[in-house]
């Protein structure tokens, strides 16, 4: 079983351009179960998180708003 906890995910959101943008990801994404980490690249459209479930942290940036593309 692998441990959730230290497991990063990688999300591309590209819909992100602004710094409003990725505080309203990052305030949505912390707030999920789980999760201990949120970094945005608003460059690359990238947001990595450490812990949480996938599912959950999709609901939390489609709650901020904003469309994830699978990768």
């Amino acid at each position: 079983m692998t441990d959730v906890q230290n497991q990063a995910q990688t999300f591309t959101v590209p819909g992100m351009s602004c710094g409003h943008c990725v505080s309203a990801v990052t305030e949505e994404v912390s707030g999920v179960d789980g999760v201990t980490s949120v970094d945005v690249d608003l460059d690359t459209k990238i947001v990595t998180v450490v812990g949480g479930a996938r599912e959950a942290i999709v609901a939390a940036i489609d709650e901020a708003g904003y469309d994830t593309v699978d990768q």
